[in-house]
């Protein structure tokens, strides 16, 4: 089994390069984890608190119950991935059933926050792009599925955004083994990942 944790910030195109690997290996061989899935349930708090969430603050993951899915994954166990909703800042009572793959692929901005999260992948990966394309990703992303508008999200972005990614996101770089520059664009950069997957689990290309 092979583990890759695939870090990055804010609209860097994390998800994208975890598309692409999927493109090519399939999900026959691959399950994957987000990061986004394990914000931790904010039932308890108002409505109004709920706005005021540091969702770019390591404290808002739940990172024990990540690493222990991730332990249960590669033990051959199946595990159930929360839903998390960004409209209403909560856990759907429902979850989705992950089954045990050669590949376990996990991505997320803050991923490489966690000594332990870091310390389980085989394989660290860092998705990087300039800061005005990536805001311009977090526009689009957040008006069109977090239901925000361009005032908002800019808000955001200067009070939470930029300033986490500078001082959790952007050092643990350093721990990448390797960085995908242009994230999901970076076709050369997927395709000799998805050939170093393939070699370290003796899959026929």
């Amino acid at each position: 089994m092979l583990i890759i944790g695939i870090c990055g910030g804010t609209g860097s195109g994390k998800t994208t390069v975890v598309n692409k690997i999927l493109e090519i290996l399939t999900a026959d061989h691959v399950a994957v984890l987000s990061q986004d899935s394990y914000y931790k349930d904010n039932s308890n708090i108002s409505v109004e608190e709920r706005k005021h969430i540091n969702f770019d603050h390591p404290n808002s993951i739940e990172f024990d119950l990540l690493y222990d899915h991730i332990n249960e994954l590669k033990k051959g166990n199946s595990v159930k991935k929360p839903i998390y909703s960004y409209i209403t800042c909560t856990r759907s009572s429902e979850t989705i059933h992950i089954e045990s793959k050669e590949v376990i692929l996990i991505e997320g901005i803050l991923l490489f926050s966690d000594e332990k999260i870091r310390n389980i992948c085989n394989m660290k990966v860092f998705a990087d792009a300039p800061p005005d394309e990536r805001l311009l990703r977090v526009i689009k992303r957040d008006i069109v599925q977090r239901g925000r508008d361009v005032e908002q999200t800019l808000n955001r972005y200067t009070e939470s955004v930029k300033p986490m990614h500078e001082q959790f996101i952007e050092p643990t770089k350093r721990f990448a083994d390797i960085i995908v520059p242009l994230g999901g664009e970076n076709m050369v950069a997927i395709n000799i990942l998805v050939s170093t997957i393939r070699q370290k689990l003796l899959l026929v290309p």
